[in-house]
């Protein structure tokens, strides 16, 4: 007899629910990406993507910072996380220089940065009247617009590190080696974890967890840059090995330090997730931490390093 949901211990409904949505998102990412790989350079699904993703994680993070003396404006910072991630797509439309894909393209993606910084120190300036809480405010909203807009971007970059055809290949690998590691960690932290890893900021996290992400991400990098290059062209050879597990162990490290700086965040201001967006996954950077956090240094390993054999 099969028991109903409702019939289920708590934390089989919560498995079965994570499971569920985890199903629905990955095939709507992954259909929505293919469609978006066969516009071309552009990108525009991803952009909307990019767009709804800005505007969402600004009004999570304003909601989580307003405290104490902290009141950070969400149409500001969604106007300048939106401002960075059009900056972003200048050049992949045809403005500027297309030809080269390297640590210069960054290039608009900073100077927007830089001007919407200028922009908050402005508006804060002019809206003074005395003191007591506008640096705190400000210093929130430069957090805010790093932590959505340049992390963002710096990941959806990824998207032309390596080629404009292996957009997908390269964010993949991103997705793949981070969440990875979750499932590693989880797996070996139930099975053998003890010591816990910080109990200051994320209880539940074990040195023995930190050792599965590690070897997960490794693993889920060769898997997928060995067998997935000649699926997106047959011309493709794999990355080479030393530096696809390489690249799992940066990604896995990385994406652990990203989960704990959110968990920092959360903790400082006392709230368990970023929003209650989904049951059981909290808010969307509830979801994205670690692939956020991980991009910018994706990005430069993807630069430094010939990854791509097939360029």
């Amino acid at each position: 007899m099969v028991e109903s949901p409702e019939q289920l211990p708590p934390k089989s409904r919560n498995l079965r629910w994570r499971l569920l949505i985890s199903a629905i998102l990955i095939s709507t990412l992954g259909g929505l990406f293919y469609l978006d790989h066969s516009i071309g350079r552009s990108a525009p699904i991803l952009l909307l993507v990019c767009l709804f993703l800005a505007v969402r994680g600004s009004y999570e993070m304003s909601g989580l910072l307003k405290t104490r003396s902290f009141q950070p404006r969400f149409g500001l910072v969604a106007a300048g996380t939106i401002a960075i991630i059009l900056a972003t797509w200048l050049k992949p439309l045809g403005i500027g220089e297309t030809h080269m894909v390297d640590l210069s393209y960054l290039g608009p993606t900073m100077l927007a940065f830089s001007l919407v910084v200028m922009g908050l120190f402005m508006v804060s300036a002019l809206r003074f009247r005395e003191p007591g809480k506008t640096m705190e405010s400000l210093s929130a909203e430069i957090l805010i617009v790093v932590y959505v807009g340049v992390f963002l971007s710096m990941t959806a970059q990824l998207r032309w590190v390596a080629g404009p055809d292996a957009g997908y290949l390269v964010l993949g690998s991103l997705i793949v080696a981070t969440k990875g590691g979750d499932v590693g960690a989880y797996t070996l932290g139930k099975l053998l974890g003890r010591k816990k890893l910080n109990p200051f900021l994320s209880p539940g996290k074990t040195w023995w967890g930190a050792r599965g992400a590690l070897l997960a991400s490794a693993l889920f990098s060769w898997l997928w840059l060995t067998y997935m290059p000649p699926v997106f062209d047959p011309s493709w050879e794999p990355v080479p090995w030393p530096l696809a597990i390489l690249y799992g162990i940066a990604v896995g490290i990385v994406g652990m330090l990203g989960d704990l700086c959110e968990s920092l965040i959360k903790r400082d201001v006392g709230k368990k997730d970023s929003a209650a967006l989904m049951p059981g996954f909290g808010g969307i950077l509830d979801i994205l931490d670690s692939v956020l956090y991980t991009g910018p240094a994706a990005y430069l390993f993807w630069s430094l390093f010939p990854m791509a054999s097939w360029r």
